[in-house]
């Protein structure tokens, strides 16, 4: 029977949770991202402040059709912007951390996939949550059908934070000390 050492023991972090903090942040950043550039930018379906018309929290009305109204939206989905840039530079820090100890071969691995899929679906959750139905103050589109919408983008959040979820629990742990799948941590 073989034993651990303590010096096999205090040597680079192995478990499953390696790329938890790495995955999740840039699932946020990309999550968010893709929201700002798809849904406010190239859809134009609705922009930060879009339906404080009918918010829950009295935000003063910023419509897009306005050149007031859509210089304030464009600053605040400019501050958007820059909480996503900031989630995506600290989940590249974190994960640069993990890659220079792991041979640069984590792009590989199941499990930061699986947790970045997790943190887009968390930002889709949180996201829509509050701004769509707590406060209020834009929907995914606005109109007759609104709440379709954005049950539809909860929805595909929960089901990004499912798959995702699934994928890292599924892939075996990555070995910073050999950049590689841990042995014998599960299917692959």
């Amino acid at each position: 029977m073989a034993t651990t050492t303590g010096a096999a023991r205090s040597g680079p972090r192995t478990d499953t949770g390696s790329l938890r903090l790495p995955g999740i942040l840039l699932g946020v950043g990309l999550g968010g991202f893709v929201d700002g550039i798809l849904l406010h930018q190239l859809l134009r379906w609705h922009h930060m402040l879009t339906s404080t018309d009918t918010d829950r929290i009295g935000v003063k009305y910023y419509p897009a059709n306005t050149v007031q109204g859509l210089q304030m939206n464009t600053l605040w989905d400019g501050i958007f912007h820059a909480v996503c840039w900031l989630a995506v530079l600290l989940g590249l820090a974190s994960l640069y951390a993990r890659v220079t100890r792991g041979r640069r071969r984590v792009w590989t691995s199941g499990k930061l996939w699986g947790w970045i899929l997790v943190g887009w679906g968390l930002f889709n959750l949180v996201e829509g949550l509050l701004d769509h139905h707590v406060l209020g103050i834009h929907h995914v589109y606005a109109g007759p059908h609104q709440i379709w919408w954005d049950l539809g983008f909860l929805l595909l959040g929960a089901l990004f934070v499912a798959v995702g979820w699934m994928v890292q629990n599924r892939a075996r742990a990555f070995d910073p000390a050999t950049g590689g799948p841990t042995p014998g941590a599960g299917p692959s």
